[in-house]
């Protein structure tokens, strides 16, 4: 049966996010921009650190905007009696709970696993913290740069010689998002195959930390094997050549990628340099990479030779793979992301609106999901989604008077 044009992939699929700052909440993100609804949950006294990492516009936290975007706002104290009482009500109707608190603060409020299924058996709970729920480091505080040293990924950033170095970016905490929202669809698929009554949601254990290891995948063969731990070596890859940025005459940065005979013929041809070719310094990659010094010194006395549009021109022409290294001014200026729709509008309270990536991937012959707004306000829908479970202005108003919501 073909799916209907108009439904998104993970159409009817309630998620309720309690988690805090970006890894996890990330992942609750990505299903809802493939069409799961997603509630925001935060104490009624906010405190989400998101809200303060900049950037911060007039007061405005946009990475906050940004990263909740399409999800609805409500406010809860869940160590309260009466917030526990009213989160269990809730959990019933939702598909998944995501949750980043340190191992075992769940339990310590009274709401262990045991709980959660006793209040909605089908419910899949992802837990995402920086090193799992096991193991002697399982309590530790973590963010993204921790996760990223720890896992080696930091080791190999930077230049030889000099010290590792982190991008200007949570990548540990984006990449364990990724993760999570994998996790999430597999339980899923896994607990909708079986017949109603014998579904029963999964409890997931994500840690950061080896998610980022995850991506690393032969390094431990490279290592136990070959006795060879990865260093750093700059933008320059040891695993095939040529591979590294290069600088224009104009100043402008390129990368330019040779992987394969093939690539690295089209490399020659651009350069008019066919004399490399018959150099059996740079036969194969395995000699290529033996003779890197060499092959890049070539190359970048070349690019260095041209501004970056006649470069351009000599690339398109032989068909290798390079970039100019973008910005991203030059990113949403690029005609292929502009044709492709890359970047959308998120309707928004004080911008009017807010740009952002589209949700990705896009499924072919269906409508793809466009967020309804940028991150909520604090409990800005607490009416909308503690009414429907039939909590009315009177009970409202007494939780709000004792600080549940």
């Amino acid at each position: 049966m073909n799916p209907n044009p108009h439904q998104a992939p993970l159409s009817g699929v309630r998620i309720l996010d309690m988690a805090t700052v970006l890894a996890a909440p990330f992942s609750a993100t990505l299903c809802g921009d493939m069409g799961a609804e997603v509630v925001k949950l935060e104490l009624p006294t906010g405190g989400d650190p998101l809200r303060g990492l900049t950037p911060v516009h007039e007061g405005h936290p946009l990475f906050w905007k940004t990263a909740n975007r399409g999800k609805k706002g409500i406010s809860l104290d869940v160590r309260k009696p009466g917030g526990r009482a009213l989160f269990l009500k809730l959990i019933a109707g939702f598909d998944v709970l995501v949750e980043n608190f340190r191992t075992g603060t769940l339990d310590a409020w009274g709401l262990d696993i045991g709980t959660l299924h006793e209040a909605n058996p089908r419910l899949i709970v992802l837990r995402l913290t920086g090193f799992g729920q096991t193991g002697p480091y399982a309590r530790r505080p973590g963010f993204a740069r921790i996760f990223e040293a720890m896992s080696g990924f930091t080791h190999l950033t930077g230049e030889p010689g000099g010290p590792p170095q982190h991008m200007n970016y949570p990548l540990g905490d984006v990449v364990a998002g990724l993760f999570g929202a994998f996790a999430i669809s597999t339980a899923l698929a896994e607990r909708n195959a079986l017949p109603p009554r014998q579904q029963r949601g999964a409890e997931i254990d994500l840690s950061a930390t080896e998610a980022m290891s995850r991506l690393l995948d032969p390094l431990a063969a490279e290592y136990r094997i070959g006795g060879v731990v990865r260093e750093r070596t700059g933008s320059r890859a040891t695993y095939t050549a040529p591979s590294n940025v290069f600088r224009a005459a104009d100043g402008v940065w390129l990368t330019l990628v040779g992987t394969g005979g093939l690539i690295f013929a089209r490399i020659c041809r651009a350069m008019g340099r066919d004399d490399l070719l018959a150099d059996a310094r740079f036969a194969d990659n395995a000699a290529r990479i033996r003779h890197l010094e060499a092959l890049d010194r070539s190359i970048a006395d070349w690019c260095a030779s041209l501004p970056f549009d006649d470069l351009s021109i000599r690339l398109d022409r032989e068909e290798v793979p390079y970039s100019k290294v973008y910005s991203i001014a030059d990113l949403q200026a690029d005609p292929h992301m502009q044709a492709r729709g890359a970047f959308i509008d998120l309707p928004d309270e004080q911008f009017g609106s807010v740009p952002g990536p589209a949700p990705v991937p896009r499924f072919v012959g269906r409508q793809g999901v466009r967020p309804s707004a940028t991150g909520p306000r604090n409990g800005q829908h607490n009416g909308e989604v503690y009414g429907a479970l039939g909590v009315g202005e009177t009970e409202l108003a007494a939780l709000r008077e004792g600080g549940v919501i």
